[in-house]
């Protein structure tokens, strides 16, 4: 009986940077039943660079006429987050799978319109990008606060800060202009879905964000460069958290736990896991168990889901709730007084 080929997944890249070329073009490119048919970029220029790189066979410079394409089955985001929500609605409408980069829209109610195009077509796979933050270890961490590491939970320290944005003198970054951006700040997002993972969301928050150079080359900077949160977790958990990108010479971002019978300390910088329990000395690194070891395998997961259904994480309600975090920093900071959650 002669073989019979089986149909490749064919993939339509919108947004060719760098976060697509070194994290998820290496492993859509490793999978035999994938094929990337098409990219379009912001400047058709770059798409073309791109294309001939990777040998992709199709360049165009309309997202919208790309999703008109009954040949692909995959729409995969790597633009900045102004177009999230207005990629990933079009895609679902015009029937396909979707893939966004994080941080998942410009802002709440952007999320929540990405969530509702999603759950009215349950037949197709919606996943966001992970945060690598945490994600080596973040299994082992979460299984040591589980079985009582540090006994009840009393308080937390997430300290996140770098340079990056020090220099007065740069051009504003992507990042930095609201009309790209919306809500997201620094990496507020993504420890935010670090921290839900592992303690919960907040009930309560009081944020205060600071923008250190507010001119740039002419432009007029909206977007924080500082960022400091006081807040309460389930069962009275006070945390503390502090970004920057206008911090040089910064420690080790790190998440400090501190409970009733001890202290565990997630270093991101290092992807180490530290802990000491009462009557211990000071803090010693904690080996990772291999079979809690964890992976980089999101392209993967996502086209496996694809194939043979299910709902990859991070899904849209988990990008939901970390927006929900930014915007209730937002609305709390500019607002001056302290916000509860859930919000309305």
């Amino acid at each position: 009986m002669p073989h019979r080929a089986v149909k490749k997944l064919r993939v339509g890249i919108v947004g060719a940077g760098g976060i697509v070329r070194q994290r998820h073009l290496p492993g859509l490119l490793a999978m035999p039943q994938v094929q990337v048919a098409a990219v379009c970029n912001a400047r058709l220029e770059t798409a073309q660079a791109f294309a001939k790189e990777f040998h992709i066979p199709d360049v165009m410079d309309d997202w919208a006429e790309m999703l008109d394409r009954r040949d692909l089955d995959i729409i995969w985001i790597g633009t900045p987050p102004h177009l999230h929500a207005p990629i990933t609605i079009s895609a679902l409408e015009a029937g396909k799978h979707v893939f966004c980069q994080a941080r998942m829209a410009m802002n709440l109610r952007e999320g929540r319109e990405m969530l509702a195009a999603s759950q009215a077509r349950p037949q197709l796979v919606t996943m966001l990008c992970p945060p690598p933050h945490g994600m080596k270890g973040g299994k082992f961490f979460q299984k040591l606060l589980h079985d009582g590491y540090v006994g009840e939970l009393w308080h937390f320290r997430l300290t996140a800060m770098n340079g990056g944005f020090s220099d007065p003198l740069a051009p504003a970054h992507w990042r930095q202009r609201t009309e790209l951006s919306g809500h997201n700040v620094l990496t507020v997002g993504i420890y935010a879905e670090v921290i839900e993972r592992w303690i919960g969301s907040p009930r309560r928050l009081h944020a205060q964000m600071k923008v250190s150079v507010p001119k740039r080359e002419g432009y007029v900077v909206h977007v924080p460069d500082v960022v400091q949160v006081f807040g309460q977790w389930p069962n009275g958990v006070a945390g503390s958290l502090e970004w920057s990108g206008v911090a040089q010479f910064a420690p080790d971002e790190t998440l400090a736990i501190y409970g009733r019978d001890g202290t565990l300390v997630y270093n991101f910088t290092k992807d180490e896991i530290l802990g000491a329990r009462r009557g211990e000395k000071e803090l010693r690194k904690l080996a990772l168990p291999p079979e809690f070891e964890t992976p980089w395998t999101v392209e993967k997961d996502f086209i496996e889901a694809v194939l043979n259904g299910g709902r990859p994480e991070p899904s849209f309600e988990t990008g939901v709730k970390y927006l929900e975090f930014t915007e209730a920093v937002n609305l709390s900071a500019r607002g001056g007084h302290a916000v509860e959650l859930p919000l309305p």
